[in-house]
Parts: structure tokens; sequence; C-alpha cells
């Protein structure tokens, strides 16, 4: 899950990946229990499947860096990953799941392409919705949600976690026509 570390970004809609893996952390019992310098994570089981939930303790535009160190330390492949991270470009609360893909304007998706050398990895997007007029993305992206955003993110992160948990168990085809 794609997010920025530290108590300074912990309620911003760029941390909605952070948001989903925890969750997911939660309902499975798996403890964030590995601190390295690239990133926090916990090992378990999701839907019979051995999983290693993270979040990268580099910044979102950096996030190539965790996702390289991780797959190398569990000798995965780029077919293991699926990412989740929030998505300007869908409405706010909007969930797409893709086997493959561009960055679409993420910085932190750009990053995760430049370092594996490839598009053709798993990623749940979800949806923020834009910036209002004469917000700059950036600086909505790294602002706090509203109340009534913060009650929203709570129902689509449910399924998101729905979604993630549908992918482990029937695959990502199964999990798009049920999600998106």
């Amino acid at each position: 899950g794609l997010g920025n570390p530290g108590r300074r970004y912990g309620r911003t809609r760029h941390n909605v990946g952070f948001w989903c893996v925890e969750r997911l952390a939660k309902d499975g019992s798996i403890p964030f229990s590995q601190r390295r310098r690239h990133a926090i994570f916990g090992e378990g089981e999701l839907e019979g499947v051995p999983v290693a939930l993270a979040k990268p303790r580099t910044f979102v535009n950096n996030s190539g860096e965790a996702v390289r160190y991780l797959l190398a330390r569990y000798s995965a492949s780029i077919a293991d990953l699926l990412v989740v991270y929030d998505d300007m470009n869908l409405p706010r609360g909007g969930l797409r799941l893709r086997p493959r893909g561009s960055a679409g304007g993420h910085k932190g998706m750009r990053s995760i392409i430049e370092e594996t050398g490839t598009e053709e990895f798993a990623r749940l997007r979800v949806g923020i919705g834009r910036p209002p007029v004469g917000m700059d993305g950036v600086e909505y992206v790294l602002s706090a949600m509203a109340r009534t955003e913060r009650k929203e993110a709570g129902e689509v992160l449910a399924r998101a976690v729905q979604a993630v948990r549908c992918v482990l168990a029937e695959g990502i085809i199964a999990a798009m026509n049920r999600f998106n």
C-alpha cells in the first residue's frame, strides 16, 4: 500500500494505500513486525495465501525503492505484486483493479515502474476525486480529508479490502468483474 510515512501525512489522501493495507493486516491478524530501511511489513496468510503486507518507508514518489527491496527479500516475481494506491483520476469512492498499466500521472507508480522495469503488475486504484477548482493536485493529495470524506473513505476501504481478498482467492479477473 502506498503512502507517506510519519504523523504529518497520516490523514492525507495520499495515504489511502496505507489505510487499506492496515485494514487487511488488522482483519488477518498480521502484525507489522518487520521494520527495515525501505519498508514496514508483516507476514501472514489471507484467503489461504501467504502474503507480505507492506507500507514503504520511502515517500510515495520513491515507492519503487521499497518495492524493489521487497521483491528481492521474498525472491518474488512481479506477478506476485499488488499495489494499492490513491488516484485523483477516479471519482471519490471508486475502485479500479487492473492487471497492468501505466503510471497515469501517479509519481509513486512511476517510481515502481522505473525500478522494476515493467508495467506488468496488478494494481488497485482507490478514487479520491479531483481537487477543488484553484487547488493544486499536490496540495490536494497531501491535505487531510474532511469529515464527510473520511466516512466515505471508510466505506470504500471496506470494499478495497474485499477486492484484495477476492484477488487472492479467485484471481484478478474475477475481482475485476466484481469490483470495477
